[in-house]
């Protein structure tokens, strides 16, 4: 690409336009995984939509990659490309809510964390992350797995529309009345079908929710995994609950003489009345001894953001998982072997539901197939030191394999890692032609590929 064409491009947009020559390039072409290490020819740093359609424009036209980042936290690296152009909405980050309809707009580069404290002045949020720096973008094109989830559904539930830049470089508004195979499509389709640079969302009354993590002994790890498979089948939908295996970082609830040992907890949200809390977790909380926990009453946004220190930008990641129809005795076990060898601090395994308000949705109303699924598991594997990439990598493995006998072919695209590109159609099941049908009408070119690639 020659300095006229990015002389071009910087004319064409208002955001900045970095390349190789340009001071801040190493910062503007960092992404969250530390493991990617790519070299874009531009990085557009959009200021606005029309921004976003010139860098489609421009990649389309000069035969390019195109990566589009929104909050950054693609594992596979999906926010960045070798040689082509990197579309970054992460500057536009505002959020409008109305409370009267409630509903808010976010832009294409906004987090959880900016959603989530705008809607919190309203008392009201949607199912986000679990971690408050995730993009709101990434996480709702794959469905949107979050604490609230039982009781509001997927993130991708509650969108009501959404601005796209298709790749032959319109501005499209999608919704259930406009555009309606493509509104369908974005609602767990992934990055497949053009660039979103406005999300509107369906708000729901939630404010401050009685919740945190409580932590067991390893020992107590079975008997908490088999109470959790039955309480949480029949638990009110105002309860989100996931257990994890994890080390325990040195924070203030947890005995100083435990830091850094391996526990399995519970991590709660009740978001009914709050006087009501109490007694909503005390079935998990009796379980089995419980060695530490913070539980009480707090703000949603706090929650959301309550593990994002574990998880910092620059760690290396590699990730895999699953759906799971039923949690048996065997996959417990399974978790029972592999979980307690988790390698790091940042490392962690969740089992998330994906009941309630879930399953309310028809398997084919969204591109979100597995509406039977009554969890998302994942091995997430996050370090520091690169020296443990192959140690931790086959951690990951190990545990997959052990696990996906016991699971559902496909997995959550949000948790795919970039050697899962042979499991995109298990992923979508029976959506998948429909899939391909809409990437046909608004991409056959296939511009927008760096993704779980649904291909035309």
């Amino acid at each position: 690409m020659g300095n006229d064409s990015t002389d071009q491009l910087r004319e064409r947009v208002r955001g900045a336009v970095i390349t190789p020559e340009d001071e801040g390039y190493d910062e503007a072409r960092t992404v969250y995984n530390a493991m990617i290490d790519r070299r874009p020819a531009a990085v557009v740093r959009c200021a606005n939509a029309g921004d976003a359609m010139a860098a489609v424009d421009f990649a389309r036209e000069n035969e390019l990659d195109l990566a589009v980042r929104g909050g950054g936290h693609s594992v596979p690296g999906f926010g960045t490309c070798d040689g082509g152009v990197v579309a970054d909405l992460s500057r536009m980050r505002g959020v409008r809510v109305d409370p009267a309809r409630r509903t808010a707009r976010a832009e294409g580069g906004a987090t959880w964390g900016d959603f989530n404290a705008a809607a919190h002045a309203f008392g009201l949020a949607t199912t986000g992350g679990i971690i408050s720096t995730t993009g709101v973008g990434g996480l709702t094109l794959g469905g949107g797995i979050g604490h609230l989830a039982r009781g509001l559904g997927l993130s991708c539930d509650n969108l009501v529309s959404a601005d796209v830049v298709t790749a032959d470089g319109r501005l499209l508004v999608v919704s259930e009345k406009e555009h309606d195979d493509l509104f369908w499509a974005l609602r767990g389709g992934g990055g497949n079908f053009g660039a979103v640079t406005s999300f509107e969302f369906r708000l729901a009354p939630v404010g401050d929710i009685y919740g945190g993590p409580i932590l067991y002994e390893l020992e107590d790890a079975a008997t908490v995994l088999r109470g959790f498979r039955e309480l949480i089948a029949e638990a009110p939908e105002e309860l989100g609950v996931f257990p994890a295996f994890q080390i325990a970082p040195p924070l203030p609830f947890i005995p100083e003489n435990r830091h850094g040992d391996t526990f399995i907890l519970l991590v709660t949200c009740w978001a009914g009345p709050l006087d009501e809390g109490e007694r909503a977790l005390q079935p998990f909380h009796d379980l089995a001894p419980v060695v530490a926990e913070h539980v009480g009453p707090l703000p949603y946004p706090a929650l959301n953001s309550a593990f994002d220190a574990l998880v910092p930008p620059g760690l290396q990641h590699y990730w895999k998982a699953n759906f799971v129809t039923e949690l048996s005795d065997a996959a417990i076990e399974a978790h029972l072997e592999h979980g307690p060898r988790v390698p790091a601090v940042n490392s962690t395994v969740h089992i998330y539901p994906v009941n309630g308000a879930c399953h309310r949705v028809a398997p084919d109303e969204t591109a979100f197939a597995y509406r039977d699924a009554s969890f998302a598991t994942v091995v997430a594997g996050m370090w520091p030191d690169p020296a443990d990439n192959e140690a931790n990598t086959a951690w990951v493995r190990d545990y997959y394999r052990a696990t996906a006998p016991h699971s559902e072919e496909g997995g959550y695209v949000n948790f795919m890692a970039g050697d899962d590109q042979g499991r995109i159609r298990a992923n979508y099941r029976g959506n998948y032609d429909r899939l391909v049908e809409v990437k046909k009408a608004y991409d056959p070119g296939n511009l927008f590929h760096l993704n779980q690639n649904i291909t035309p």
